[in-house]
């Protein structure tokens, strides 16, 4: 099964205006994304989808592989899926890598991969992080049932804690692997009510009837979605071991 890696980004982000392009440690951090993603063992090809030529020309000056797509999209799904159409070569399995999301781990990409070449029958897999309850909207988190189906997602703390507290929630760690048709049948259906309401495009799929797996794994991830996360991301980079490989 051959497998690409598409990062989806945009230049006009709302709450961090070019968030895309904001230097950590000396570096772009859609740079950061792709050289760490670079690093994943199983990926055969990672290409940057963005909506601006501002950052096509920051890819090329740094040497990442990207493509413009248009500037119209609603979501990240959506653009990498008009990246997709454009490749010549075919591939089975296409990873959504979130490009605000400069500390990935390269290893956690190559967990969802295998993971999902063992599940060939699942539309998507969705992997996801355990953390301790806390009230964030920036935060989409799991439910899933016994066999890791997923049968929703929020940006509300759920389960809510009505009888008991929760030890633990689930959040959603933005690497996904879609089966190429699953990502087509995704993209060829409009915007769904749940996903309006709560602005979580993976709703969209369950929406449609498209089966999501969940697989736990360890570590810790976060989105820069807010100047706060920005300045933890710079204080984090600096300690990262993964950086001193890619710097």
């Amino acid at each position: 099964m051959k497998t690409i890696g598409l990062i989806p980004t945009r230049l006009n982000s709302s709450r961090l205006p070019q968030k895309c392009l904001l230097p950590i440690n000396g570096i772009p951090m859609i740079i950061h994304t792709y050289r760490r993603s670079k690093l994943s063992k199983k990926l055969d090809e990672l290409i940057i989808c963005c909506d601006d030529k501002k950052i096509l020309s920051v890819a090329k000056k740094y040497g990442a592989k990207a493509i413009l797509t248009s500037p119209h999209h609603t979501n990240g799904t959506e653009r990498i899926t008009e990246a997709f159409k454009k490749q010549k070569k075919k591939y089975d399995l296409i990873i959504d890598i979130q490009g605000d999301e400069p500390l990935i781990s390269p290893y956690h990409i190559d967990q969802v991969i295998m993971y999902h070449k063992k599940n060939p029958e699942v539309d998507i897999i969705l992997p996801s992080l355990k953390i301790k309850p806390v009230n964030s909207t920036s935060i989409v988190k799991i439910v899933k049932d016994k066999k890791n189906n997923v049968l929703y997602l929020s940006r509300a703390n759920i389960p809510f804690e009505f009888k008991e507290n929760a030890k633990f929630l689930y959040k959603h760690l933005s690497i996904i692997s879609f089966k190429n048709k699953s990502l087509i049948k995704y993209s060829s259906n409009k915007k769904t009510q749940l996903e309006k309401i709560e602005d979580i495009e993976l709703l969209r799929a369950l929406e449609i009837g498209l089966k999501i797996k969940s697989i736990n794994l360890k570590g810790d991830s976060f989105s820069v979605d807010i100047l706060d996360d920005y300045k933890k991301a710079e204080t984090y980079m600096k300690k990262d071991k993964l950086f001193k490989l890619y710097k």
